[in-house]
């Protein structure tokens, strides 16, 4: 199989096309070395050109309320009460020092995303 590196989208697609071919292949198979190579290759190409930034405050606690079931009013809990909640998550008014460390805390939210920053890593 001839691997090479990834330098297109083109190439990126027919790596991809490649490693769905040997998915699979019983360890310490030249397939399944093929796998390995690829599988590298792939993340970096994905990780330099279609990197996913981390997600917006907002988005973030939207998604840990859906992700552990939590209604606003445990939102309201946290942030301290239900005009700050609706405020929040219109986005018309933003986290407070205090908000971010409850949410960091009690929700397990990355402070970093919570703050904004474009640094976090995904939550």
């Amino acid at each position: 199989m001839n691997v090479h590196p990834i330098r297109t989208d083109e190439d990126h697609a027919k790596a991809l096309e490649l490693l769905e071919s040997v998915w699979g292949a019983a360890p310490g198979t030249p397939e399944a070395d093929t796998a390995e190579v690829l599988a590298t290759l792939i993340d970096a190409y994905e990780r330099e050109n279609h990197a996913i930034g981390p997600p917006d405050p907002v988005s973030a606690i939207r998604f840990r309320m859906q992700q552990q079931g939590f209604t606003t009013s445990d939102l309201a809990k946290v942030l301290g009460g239900r005009s700050k909640v609706s405020e929040v998550l219109r986005g018309k008014r933003g986290l407070s020092l205090g908000m971010i460390r409850r949410l960091h805390h009690q929700w397990g939210i990355p402070a970093a995303v919570l703050i904004g920053d474009g640094r976090a890593e995904a939550a």
